[in-house]
């Protein structure tokens, strides 16, 4: 559920469906030169993340940065990858520099047909452009009645408890599990204080940053409130922020996403080898495996439900679980629209013009 601060202001949205979203993100794709299929996966991670209201990593912080690296020749529009070690049950891909929302779902799609057959898929992908929102992969696994995680390695934005420079990413995880009549399970967040992308939504929505999310030059947190002009200005905090309130726990999470996703792939870490890549684990748990199915959804929907239905405490409304919110936002936004900035809209009226493709609006 994303903060009040870095939503769209009223007066600077303008409404967009759905459908035209996603024909206009993969038209765009195609003429950068992808196939049709994964000109199609790349608009769905895209465009869904929009949906549920994930803006951090929808079209409005990521598509430019995609279009720009698809010019620049940094990313490899042609279909592929190679499989560098398999086995029933797990695989690593090297996927040659291309972007991970595209070989996202293909590496999740493959890590659940192993766990079809064996009961659990792990999929690691290395040397690949950015990954997008990774619910999104967890969620595919959720939608075939399996347990889906996530992690990521990349980037060096995260400054460890104690240190002076950044040696981390953002290294998110996700989880998803589906349920019976509630909304499935989805949890899908940043291992530092404040997810990067949120820090452009607060430049472009001219929000500051709260205490302890980010860091000065020299990694000491910073504890007020502060407006923020320039991405590269400050260092990012772990979760926790501080020492005292618990960053060592969101460092231990970023490692750990780090080892999953990056030495497991046999690959280096950013911090021993710049401009790396990103990292990816894809793992499907296939419930039937484990327990009955139905028995999980049944569980599921009552221990979503007790949360769900808990009493609040005096001045909030309700209590959320991960992925109420995310499924409530997705039903509004199918049917009134999907609310971009208008900075946003100008910029797909500039690449829409650029590229020869019909104006997104």
């Amino acid at each position: 559920m994303i903060l009040d601060r870095f939503k769209v202001p009223e007066k600077d949205q303008v409404l967009v469906s759905e459908s035209a979203l996603r024909r206009t993100v993969t038209e765009i794709f195609e003429k950068l030169g992808l196939t049709p299929q994964d000109a199609a996966d790349g608009a769905d991670v895209l465009t869904m993340a929009d949906v549920r209201g994930v803006e951090t990593h929808g079209v409005s912080n990521m598509l430019r940065q995609y279009v720009r690296d698809y010019k620049a020749g940094k990313l490899d529009p042609k279909p592929g990858w190679k499989i560098t070690r398999e086995s029933p049950g797990t695989a690593v891909i090297d996927a040659e520099r291309r972007l991970g929302i595209i070989v996202g779902p293909k590496a999740m799609r493959l890590a659940m047909e192993k766990a079809k057959r064996v009961g659990v898929g792990v999929v690691t992908v290395f040397n690949s452009g950015h990954f997008g929102a990774i619910g999104h992969y967890a969620m595919q696994a959720a939608q075939q009645d399996m347990v889906g995680v996530c992690f990521t390695g990349a980037g060096l934005s995260v400054v460890p408890t104690f240190a002076s420079k950044p040696l981390l990413g953002t290294n998110p995880i996700a989880l998803a599990a589906p349920a019976r009549h509630e909304a499935p399970m989805l949890f899908d967040a940043a291992t530092s204080a404040i997810a990067g992308n949120k820090i452009r939504l607060a430049i472009r929505l001219g929000s500051p940053l709260l205490p302890s999310w980010v860091t000065d030059k020299e990694g000491t947190p910073v504890m007020e409130e502060k407006p923020v002009f320039d991405r590269d200005d400050f260092f990012q905090a772990p979760l926790g922020g501080t020492r005292e309130q618990g960053s060592h726990k969101g460092y231990g999470f970023a490692l750990m996403a780090e080892v999953l996703s990056t030495v497991l792939s046999g690959a280096l870490p950013t911090m021993l080898v710049q401009g790396s890549g990103s990292k990816n684990h894809f793992a499907a748990y296939n419930i039937e495996a484990f327990t009955d199915l139905e028995q999980f959804k049944d569980t599921m929907d009552q221990m979503l439900k007790t949360l769900r239905t808990a009493p609040p405490a005096p001045g909030h409304d309700r209590v959320l679980y991960p992925g109420l919110s995310e499924a409530e936002e997705s039903q509004k936004r199918l049917a009134k629209g999907i609310p971009l900035h208008k900075e946003v809209i100008q910029w797909f009226a500039e690449c829409t013009r650029e590229l020869g493709v019909e104006p997104l609006v």
